[in-house]
């Protein structure tokens, strides 16, 4: 069997298998696929092979592809997926990191209600300490989630699987969208006394606003990252077919 044939018997077995998950409802309508390194590594094949599945799908009419732009922070170079929420991302990629909980409860918080351009003051908070095996944070995420009905409870029962995107999705809260910012900014005296570091270190800084697909906020969320182990990646345009 031929090296070409090989490749075509490889994109349209993947094809399929992405098909039978669209059509069983494992992927969602209006979702997003994994990306592409995450289906290289999946199916233990090229990039190439992969944009190949993809295109025969998109041909099926079964996914659509949009050119454009997406900024995607990564950990020692690989890509982090925020719609799998780091946790689960970190630990796809053999990540040996812990996550501690240092704040989940439900906070009043004006000024951030009338920066987003919400009507609600409430929020459910989340603050989130990354910490390697050594026990150095390399991360101190803070989240603000719009309060609703389902997810008042959440600081009594906790997070579902210890997953913020899980908990959402089992509130039927699903970001489709948004914006982010980075900036290299150095650490006040609380961010350092959490981060283990000295007061004024730089850190990278990022700031993100997600929001579902009738473009209502679902989630704010600060993230100070340790650039020696985070970087912001990003893409533009229509990968080469």
């Amino acid at each position: 069997m031929t090296e070409q044939v090989q490749q075509v018997l490889k994109h349209q077995r993947i094809a399929g298998v992405l098909a039978r998950e669209i059509h069983s409802g494992a992927l969602e309508p209006g979702s997003r696929l994994p990306g592409e390194h995450a289906l290289t590594r999946r199916f233990e094949v090229s990039r190439n092979t992969v944009r190949q599945a993809l295109d025969e799908l998109n041909k099926r009419g079964l996914i659509s592809t949009h050119a454009g732009v997406g900024s995607f922070v990564t950990f020692d170079g690989g890509l982090l997926d925020n719609r799998l929420g780091w946790t689960k991302a970190l630990a796809d990629q053999g990540a040996r990191i812990t996550t501690e909980v240092l704040r989940l409860e439900v906070v009043r918080d004006d000024g951030l209600a009338g920066e987003l351009g919400i009507d609600g003051p409430e929020f459910l908070a989340l603050d989130r300490l990354r910490i390697l095996p050594g026990g150095t944070p390399v991360s101190l995420e803070r989240s603000s989630v719009p309060l609703l009905p389902p997810l008042t409870d959440v600081p009594l029962r906790g997070l579902v699987d210890g997953s913020l995107t899980k908990t959402l999705a089992a509130a039927g809260v699903r970001a489709t969208h948004g914006d982010e910012w980075a900036s290299v900014a150095g650490l006040d005296a609380d961010e350092a006394a959490l981060l283990r570091r000295a007061e004024g270190d730089l850190f990278l800084r990022t700031r993100r606003v997600s929001r579902g697909a009738d473009g209502s906020v679902v989630e704010h969320v600060t993230s100070l990252l340790d650039p020696a182990r985070f970087q912001l990646h990003l893409g533009f345009g229509e990968p080469p077919q």
